[in-house]
């Protein structure tokens, strides 16, 4: 027999998403700026998303798997974006995106489990911080000018710690009926558990502005833009993306994940309107992959990779890359894109800028492991 609180889950599911939360009430909310972090799990390879296509030794090693530069949006004489990216590639041209090519966290092994929770809790090593650097950045902030939440199932870790966020995932039940929703809102109006419960399922029913978001990229980014978007909504957000981990079949996997990415991107641009001029959006993964293609037309688990910032806050139309190149002495191991940036570097830094804190102490809040390495500066303007 199920229990009150699943009851209540699946009514709210059938209003029109999964809600997971401690609470979902956005008020008082000081900052104009918003802060979305988008992770890519499986480790993309940025060698196929930013392709490096003038360093001599890239065609040989990608062999079949190659991307051709007359398929690619050149962004300068040495980096092209995949074709997937069309909308990107208009972020870019207008200085609205930019990317960080050769970039990794601390972590230098090559586990999902591992790698992700090193870069969702900001630690040097797996498991040695407990909570998100996400929330941390929340407790920066201010809870009161910044309230957070996850565009999943559950809250993820990045997102974990001692601010209580919410979690909103989008449902394929039908929608309840106007009778149902208010049947059971009488039901627990009294009850001290599930009516706070409750009443935080019907406000970001509201919230979600009859947006249902049926689960493809385009539609999740429109979701997340309509709770953004609202003057008493979150400032800062986490999308989960999954997929890209592509040992096999790489470029038309690739193709297709990068468009879904493209679509997600697109989506929060447009359902922003005018507050994308305030939000940053940062798009990072795990690692990155072997420089050369295997035999199975995939790559396997490596290291450097690239991340990609948007928004109409970000000082965009670059490449920024202290390029490690492709020869076999250069690479990292003799496999892998060496990384020669530090993505902690470029979260903290993105993160600071947006929200006018001191970059140092962000730096030191958000990553407390990482030691000798300032934040980037210049990503984000004031």
């Amino acid at each position: 027999m199920p229990t009150r609180r699943a009851f209540l889950s699946f009514t709210a599911a059938g209003a029109g998403a999964l809600l997971v939360a401690p609470h979902m009430v956005f008020a008082s909310v000081q900052s104009e700026r918003r802060f979305v972090f988008i992770i890519q799990r499986g480790a993309a390879d940025g060698l196929h998303i930013v392709v490096p296509y003038a360093d001599p030794a890239y065609a040989s090693l990608r062999g079949p798997i190659a991307v051709d530069p007359s398929d690619m949006t050149r962004l300068d004489g040495t980096f092209g974006l995949h074709a997937s990216l069309q909308h990107t590639a208009q972020l870019y041209a207008q200085k609205q995106a930019l990317f960080v090519h050769a970039v990794a966290t601390p972590y230098r092994d090559r586990s999902h489990f591992d790698g992700q929770n090193i870069l969702e809790t900001g630690g040097s090593a797996p498991y040695s911080v407990h909570d998100g650097w996400l929330n941390r950045l929340v407790a920066l902030v201010g809870p009161s000018r910044a309230e957070a939440i996850a565009f999943a199932p559950t809250v993820p870790a990045a997102l974990r710690g001692k601010i209580d966020v919410a979690s909103y995932a989008p449902s394929a039940l039908p929608s309840a009926s106007d009778d149902l929703l208010l049947r059971v809102g009488s039901l627990y109006e009294h009850d001290a558990q599930l009516g706070p419960l409750w009443r935080s399922a019907m406000a970001a029913r509201d919230m979600a502005g009859g947006v249902r978001g049926r689960g493809d990229a385009a539609s999740l980014g429109k979701l997340a833009a309509s709770f953004l978007a609202k003057p008493d909504g979150p400032r800062i957000a986490m999308i989960e993306t999954g997929g890209w981990d592509t040992h096999t079949g790489q470029s038309a996997r690739l193709a297709a994940q990068l468009k879904a990415l493209d679509a997600m991107l697109g989506a929060l641009h447009e359902g922003l309107g005018p507050v994308w001029a305030q939000t940053t959006v940062v798009v990072a993964t795990e690692f990155g992959r072997t420089a050369a293609v295997n035999g199975t037309g995939g790559t396997d688990h490596g290291t450097g990779t690239a991340a990609m910032l948007a928004g109409g806050a970000v000082r965009g139309g670059r490449v920024l890359a202290d390029w490690p190149g492709l020869r076999a002495s250069d690479l990292y191991e003799g496999r892998d894109l060496r990384p020669t940036t530090s993505l902690d570097a470029v979260i903290a830094g993105a993160a600071s800028e947006t929200f006018g804190l001191d970059p140092h102490r962000t730096f030191a809040t958000l990553f407390p492991q990482t030691k000798a390495i300032k934040p980037a500066t210049g990503l984000v303007g004031v």
